[in-house]
């Protein structure tokens, strides 16, 4: 395999010449950046609880200095099921947008299906990336950390 078919596949993106320092907590975005616990197995972790939709997001990230790197792996819980399924745990690049519809009545009388609600992934996920890339450092995609 290629290392452009594997940079693809993992969602490693590498930087623009001249950028700035490494700085991961951006404000604004939906998520917060944390120190890792040992157990994570990473230096730091972005984290996002999309309680509306059952949905738990968190990217576990390694510092990596000597090559300027962030090797990062994300993981995707999924509780939206009504019966017991059970959570379903993913993980790897793979951008997702969760969305709630509604019905509600128009002005012509007639009901409608209106988006209520809308999450794309990438609102966490980009920042962290972008952040990194305008570091100067690598945003390399891991299968394990």
């Amino acid at each position: 395999m290629t290392m452009g078919l594997w940079n693809k596949l993992t969602g490693t993106k590498h930087p623009d010449a001249g950028t700035a320092l490494l700085a991961l907590n951006a404000p604004g975005v939906p998520y917060r950046v944390r120190n890792a616990l040992p157990a994570e197995k990473a230096d730091l972790v972005a984290e996002c609880h999309i309680q509306r939709v059952g949905v738990r997001l968190k990217t576990r990230m390694r510092l990596v200095p000597d090559k300027q790197e962030v090797r990062f792996l994300h993981e995707r819980w999924e509780n939206r099921s009504a019966g017991n399924a059970g959570t379903q745990y993913g993980r790897g690049h793979a951008p997702a947008v969760f969305r709630q519809w509604e019905t509600r009545q128009g002005p012509d009388g007639k009901r409608h299906k209106i988006e209520a609600f809308r999450f794309d992934t990438r609102e966490m996920t980009d920042p962290l990336q972008n952040a990194v890339l305008d570091a100067g450092w690598t945003w390399r995609g891991a299968l394990k950390l």
